[in-house]
C-alpha cells in the first residue's frame, strides 16, 4: 500500500477543521447528537464517533478529531491530530473521506489545513460551514477553487440555521473511494532550497514510499518542528510502525538538512507556512472572489469587544456576569427544588405504606430514598450552572475571558490557555484537567492541573446550597442583591483566588525550560446552537444522576447499615442507639480531631463518605438523620439540621459559622478520587496527585480552622 494513495478498510470519514470553525456543530448536525466517546490510543483524551445518515439510507462513521490549525504539533490536541494522520498515511484504517470544516469568514487561515490534508491522498470535501454570516457578501468560484486546490467538491453550509447538510452528505457518498486528483507539490521551491531539502524527500520517497506531494509536505513540517519527528517515535513506540534504523536514518537527515538551511539564512521554522499561504493567496485571487467592503470594516464582533475586552470594564462585567449566575441559582431553582423535594417526601411515604414494618423498609427509605433524594434536591442548581457556561462557551464569550486574563495568567505562571480548563473546572475538574492538552508548555500545564481542582465544581454546589439555604437568611443588600447568592460567589472566588496564589508559589519552585506562546483566535460572536446548548445540559445532568447516584446509592446503603448496626438492648431511642452503631463510632473516633473546626461526629462521618465524592456528604446527612429520627416519615434534612442541639449544652448544634467553616473546608479538600485518576493518567505520575491530595487538605483544615476559631473570636457563635 502507497502511503499518499491510501484505501480504507471501510467506508468512514473524519471530520477536521480549525478550533471555532463549527466542526462540532457539524458534527451533531450529521450525527443528530447519536453519538460514543472513547479514548484515543496511548492518551486519556476522549474521541467522538457517530452515525451519519442521509435521506436516501447512506450511513457511515463520523469521527470528530480535537480542533486543530495545522498538521504541525505544537500543542497535545495537534499532536493527536498529527499521530492519527500519520497512521492513516500509513494504512492503519484510514477514512474513506476527510471532511474539512472551513469558517468562511476566513478562507485564508481555514484552508491552510485544508491544504495540508489535501497531501495526504485522502478524498477530501470542504464543509465551508458560516455561510449564514457572509452569504451576501462573499462570492466564489467553488469548482475552480475545488480544482486548484486538489480537494473533491467545496459544499457551502450553515450548521447553525441548518442548511447544505444534505449536499454534504451526497458529496461525502461521492467522494467515496474516489482517487486524489493532485499528486505533485501544489508550490514550488528555489533551487537552494530544493537541493538541501532533496536528500529528505528522496527518502520519504523510497523508504516510506510517499507520493511526491505527501513527502515534500512532511519533509517541510520535519525541518519546521522536532515535534513532528516525534510524532514518527511516538506511533512506533505505541505500534512497531517504524523500523530503528529507519528512525535513525530520519533523524539523522533532518538534523542534516536544518543544519544547511540555517547555514544559508534559511528561516526553516516558518518556511512551509510562507510557501504555503503565498501559494493560497495566489489560489485564492484567481479563484473570483468577491469580498464586500462591509466585511473589511469594522464588524459587530470587534465593537463589541471594545466594551467586553476592555482593560478596566471587561473584568467588572465578567464579575457581574458571575454574580448574576450565582444568583440566578439561588432564585431559579427554588420552584424545582421544592417539587422535587416534594416528590421524594411523597415516594418515601408510599413506600412506607406499600412495604411492611422491617428492615428492608428502613434500608429503602431511610438509606435509599433518603440519600439519593438529598441529591436529587440540587440537581436545578446543577443544571442552571451548566447552562450558562455552555451558552457562554458557545457564544464565544470565554475566548474573550482567556484573552482578557492572559497577561494576568502569564504574570502568575499561568498561560492564557489556562483560563479555559480553570472555568471548566467551574462544572467538573476532570474535563478541565484533561482540556489542559492545549497548552504545549510542560511547566505551565502541570500548575494549571495541580490549582484547578480548587475551583468549586458542581458537586460542591449541593454542600454550599444546603449550607447556605439553611443557614444564611435570604436577605437584600441594597435592596436587589441577595445575600445567599453573595456568600455562594464568595466561595467561588475564595478557591479561584487561591488558586491564583499558588500558581505564582508553585512557579517558583517547578522548574522546566522553555515557555509557550500564546496565540488565540477570537471567534465571532455567534447565536448558540440551542438544540446542543439543551443537549449538552441534559447530557451532563444525566452523568450526575447517573455517576454521582451509583455512588450515593452504594454508600447510602451501606451507611444505613453502619448506621443501624449493632442492634443493642437497652438503646429504647434511634437517637441513642445511633451513637453507639458502627457509624457512631467512627464518627466520635475522628470527632477530636475536627472539633476545633466546629465539627460533630455527623459532619466527621460526612468527611469520611465525602472522600469518595463530595456531594456524598448531603446523603451521608439525610441518611444519618433518618435512620436517627423516631419518626416515621422522611425527615428534611434542613429543618433536622436547623434544630439539632448539642446534647451537653442545649445550644444549637450547626450555625452559620459552622456553615462557613464547612463550606471553607469544601472549597480546598481533595475528595474526588477520580480526578486524582486523572492526574496521575496525565501527569503519568503518582507524584503529582499525592502532592494535591496532601497539599489541597492540608489547605481545608487550616483554612475551615481560621474561620471558626476567628470568628468565635470575634464574637460570632
Amino acid at each position: 500500500m502507497n502511503p499518499g494513495k491510501v484505501q480504507p478498510d471501510k467506508n468512514w470519514a473524519a471530520l477536521i477543521g480549525n478550533p471555532n470553525s463549527g466542526k462540532t456543530a457539524i458534527f451533531n448536525l450529521l450525527t443528530g447528537l447519536n453519538q460514543k466517546v472513547s479514548n484515543y490510543p496511548g492518551v486519556t483524551v476522549e474521541k467522538k464517533i457517530g452515525k451519519a445518515r442521509s435521506a436516501d439510507g447512506l450511513s457511515f462513521d463520523l469521527l470528530d478529531l480535537p480542533g486543530t490549525y495545522s498538521l504541525t504539533p505544537e500543542s497535545i490536541d495537534e499532536r493527536i491530530v498529527a499521530e492519527q494522520v500519520l497512521r492513516w498515511i500509513h494504512g492503519n484504517n484510514a477514512p474513506s473521506v476527510i471532511v474539512s470544516v472551513v469558517d468562511a469568514s476566513n478562507l485564508s487561515r481555514n484552508l491552510y489545513l485544508t491544504t495540508q490534508l489535501a497531501d495526504l491522498g485522502i478524498p477530501v470535501v470542504v464543509a465551508l460551514n458560516m455561510m449564514d454570516m457572509v452569504k451576501d457578501e462573499l462570492e466564489v468560484d467553488l469548482d475552480h477553487l475545488a480544482a486548484k486546490l486538489g480537494v473533491a467538491a467545496i459544499i457551502p453550509m450553515s450548521a447553525t440555521e441548518k442548511w447544505g447538510q444534505a449536499d454534504l452528505l451526497k458529496a461525502i457518498k461521492n467522494s467515496f473511494n474516489a482517487e486524489p486528483t493532485v499528486d505533485a507539490p501544489p508550490f514550488s521551491l528555489n533551487k537552494n532550497i530544493e537541493q538541501i531539502l532533496g536528500p529528505l524527500e528522496t527518502f520519504l520517497r523510497n523508504d516510506l514510499k510517499y507520493t511526491h506531494r505527501l513527502a515534500r509536505a512532511q519533509s517541510l513540517r520535519l525541518v519546521a518542528r522536532k515535534s513532528t519527528l516525534d510524532v514518527y517515535q511516538n506511533t512506533s513506540s505505541n505500534e512497531g510502525t517504524f523500523s530503528e534504523p529507519l528512525l535513525e536514518s530520519l533523524q539523522v537527515l533532518r538534523e542534516e538538512v536544518v543544519e544547511k538551511l540555517a547555514e544559508k539564512g534559511e528561516k526553516h521554522r516558518i518556511m512551509e507556512a510562507t510557501l504555503r499561504y503565498e501559494w493560497l493567496d495566489r489560489v485564492l485571487s484567481d479563484a473570483q472572489i468577491t469580498i464586500d467592503k462591509k466585511l473589511e470594516e469594522t464588524n459587530f464582533s470587534e465593537k463589541v469587544d471594545k466594551i467586553l475586552t476592555h482593560k478596566w470594564a471587561g473584568p467588572a462585567i465578567f464579575v457581574v456576569l458571575l454574580t448574576f449566575i450565582f444568583q440566578a441559582i439561588f432564585s431559579w431553582a427554588t420552584v424545582p427544588m421544592d417539587w422535587i423535594d416534594n416528590g421524594v417526601g411523597w415516594v418515601g411515604q408510599q413506600i412506607l405504606r406499600a412495604l411492611p414494618t422491617g428492615m428492608f423498609r428502613d434500608l429503602i427509605v431511610e438509606g435509599v430514598v433518603a440519600g439519593v433524594g438529598a441529591i436529587l434536591v440540587f440537581l436545578p442548581q446543577i443544571m442552571i450552572l451548566m447552562f450558562f457556561m455552555t451558552v457562554l462557551e458557545d457564544f464565544g464569550y470565554m475566548a474573550r475571558v482567556a484573552f482578557m486574563m492572559d497577561r494576568f495568567m502569564t504574570s502568575i505562571g499561568l498561560h492564557g490557555r489556562s483560563v479555559l480548563p480553570l472555568m471548566s473546572g467551574y462544572a467538573c475538574a476532570i474535563p478541565g484537567i484533561m482540556s489542559t492538552r492545549t497548552i504545549d508548555s510542560w511547566k505551565e500545564r502541570l500548575i494549571t492541573i495541580l490549582v484547578l481542582p480548587l475551583m468549586s465544581c458542581s458537586a460542591r454546589l449541593p454542600v454550599y446550597a444546603l449550607m447556605i439555604g439553611t443557614f444564611i437568611p435570604a436577605k437584600r443588600l441594597l435592596g436587589a442583591i441577595n445575600l445567599q447568592g453573595v456568600t455562594l460567589v464568595c466561595m467561588y472566588l475564595l478557591g479561584t483566588a487561591t488558586a491564583f496564589v499558588l500558581a505564582k508559589v508553585f512557579s517558583l519552585f517547578i522548574k522546566t525550560q522553555g515557555r509557550s506562546s500564546f496565540v488565540m483566535e477570537l471567534p465571532p460572536y455567534r447565536t448558540p446552537l440551542w438544540r446542543s446548548v439543551f443537549s449538552q445540559v441534559f447530557q451532563r445532568g444525566k452523568l450526575f444522576v447517573v455517576n454521582a447516584g451509583k455512588i450515593i446509592m452504594a454508600i447510602s446503603i451501606i451507611l444505613w447499615f453502619l448506621a443501624s448496626f449493632p442492634k443493642g438492648d437497652g438503646q429504647p431511642t434511634n437517637e441513642n442507639a445511633i451513637l453507639h452503631s458502627y457509624a457512631g463510632k467512627i464518627g466520635h473516633t475522628v470527632e477530636p480531631i475536627i472539633k476545633p473546626l466546629g465539627f460533630d461526629w455527623k459532619l466527621g462521618v460526612g468527611l469520611i463518605t465525602s472522600f469518595a465524592a463530595r456531594e456524598v456528604l448531603v446523603s451521608t446527612m439525610a441518611t444519618i438523620y433518618n435512620v436517627q429520627s423516631d419518626v416515621d416519615d422522611i425527615v428534611q434534612l434542613k429543618n433536622a439540621m436547623r434544630i439539632d442541639v448539642d446534647p451537653k449544652t442545649g445550644l444549637p448544634l450547626y450555625t452559620p459559622l459552622v456553615a462557613l467553616a464547612l463550606m471553607v473546608f469544601f472549597v480546598y479538600a481533595a475528595q474526588c478520587m477520580a480526578t486524582f485518576a486523572i492526574v496521575r493518567n496525565e501527569t503519568n505520575s503518582w507524584k503529582w496527585p499525592l502532592f494535591m491530595i496532601v497539599y489541597m487538605n492540608i489547605l481545608a483544615y487550616v483554612g475551615a480552622l481560621l474561620v471558626f476559631q476567628g470568628g468565635r473570636a470575634l464574637g460570632f457563635s
